[in-house]
């Protein structure tokens, strides 16, 4: 059998790892730097901050296309590039104005690096490796999503000045541009120049029953992510309960990828995303419905379990119905309907906590969780076995 951790492979997943790392080292402490260092309030914050989500939505489906249309290691190398530099910009940024449009300018820049750095490497996987691999790249995410904020409160109670996150920030991404230039990729075949544009050069379609549940779970995400403090607090009286949360979700995350690793290895993909989508969805439900303690934390790894379980067997499915030559394509498909997903979830969830409670706000994700479950059986699973190239 062929072997999965080639150099190559591990250089992708190292340089993800590293840009996510650096990523969610800021994400904690940005409002509170917002507050203190610009005296911005509760909606300046918001808007500033949302920039970055808005930025990177708008430039997925185009980020396809340019990594379809052009060397993608150039693509990966410029863009990365840009992200880390602009880390340097929070350091520079004088005035809440100056600070918004680098935020913002920074959503394009990871919108696009996430989709080249997916696609080169799925390209340097032996096709028998391929979904066991996308599955343990995944890895790579939820490490630096338990980790980045753990290390960057920890710095930050050590040192006071935010100054310094940013600069440990500049290094992760810089060490990270360092190791994926030196990935050796074969390019595939560039889609011609003459090509008349068509609306699948950025946007999968045979894709768009996938592309709906998994933005349905996204939606889930969005609402149990953003809400979860607030709601911990006044339902449950947790008050510093949020980090313990999030670290079980990783782990949960982390485990179900390394157990699913081994029938994604043998091709049962839409039987790993069964188990995803079904444990998922007890997770939710478990969480709007028992308000109790151990039913709060037990709640996050089992969405944990779920979620490392559908996510990595939805993008094998959605390269699997692609040509090699719109991998790219593929994988910005997925991004686009997660985030737009994550945005509706944060937006709507906001608008029925205020006007009817969170209760209801959590209850409505376990709605749209059970429509993404319904889609996967009555519509995704069906058509993925029917219409799958490889």
């Amino acid at each position: 059998m062929e072997r999965l951790w080639n150099s190559n492979f591990v250089k992708a997943m190292f340089g993800n790892f590293l840009l996510f790392f650096a990523f969610y080292l800021t994400m904690p402490l940005l409002p509170l730097y917002l507050k203190e260092v610009f005296c911005a309030d509760k909606d300046t914050i918001g808007i500033v901050l949302s920039g970055f989500v808005v930025a990177a939505l708008l430039v997925r489906p185009f980020s396809g296309y340019i990594v379809d249309s052009f060397p993608r290691k150039q693509v990966l190398l410029c863009c990365y590039f840009l992200f880390f530099a602009f880390f340097a910009g929070y350091l520079l940024a004088g005035t809440l104005l100056v600070f918004a449009m680098v935020r913002t300018a920074h959503g394009f820049t990871l919108g696009i690096t996430t989709v080249a750095n997916n696609t080169i490497a799925i390209d340097v996987l032996h096709p028998e490796r391929r979904a066991e691999g996308i599955g343990f790249y995944g890895l790579s995410n939820n490490m630096a999503m338990a980790l980045g904020p753990s290390v960057a409160l920890w710095v930050y109670h050590l040192y006071p000045d935010f100054d310094y996150l940013f600069v440990l920030s500049l290094l992760s991404a810089g060490i990270g541009f360092c190791v994926v230039s030196s990935i050796k990729n074969r390019q595939p075949q560039i889609i011609e120049r003459n090509e008349p544009l068509s609306l699948d050069r950025f946007f999968l379609i045979k894709g768009w029953r996938a592309g709906i549940s998994i933005a349905c779970f996204a939606f889930a995400y969005g609402v149990l992510s953003t809400y979860l403090a607030i709601y911990g607090k006044e339902t449950l009286g947790i008050t510093s309960g949020t980090g313990t949360y999030f670290m079980l979700l990783a782990v949960g995350l982390m485990s179900s990828r390394l157990i699913g690793s081994r029938t994604l290895r043998q091709g049962k993909i839409t039987q790993n995303a069964a188990v995803g989508v079904v444990i998922s969805l007890v997770g939710y439900t478990l969480f709007a419905g028992v308000h109790e303690m151990w039913a709060y934390y037990l709640s996050a790894l089992v969405i944990g379990l779920g979620n490392g379980h559908l996510f990595p067997a939805y993008q094998t499915m959605f390269i699997n119905l692609a040509p090699h030559t719109q991998r790219g394509t593929a994988n910005s498909t997925l991004l686009t309907s997660w985030d737009l997903g994550i945005g509706l979830g944060i937006l709507l969830g906001g608008v029925i906590a205020e006007s009817i409670g969170y209760e209801m706000a959590f209850w409505a994700a376990v709605l749209l969780e059970l429509a993404g479950v319904a889609t996967f059986f009555l519509l995704v699973r069906r058509h993925f076995l029917a219409n799958k190239v490889r």
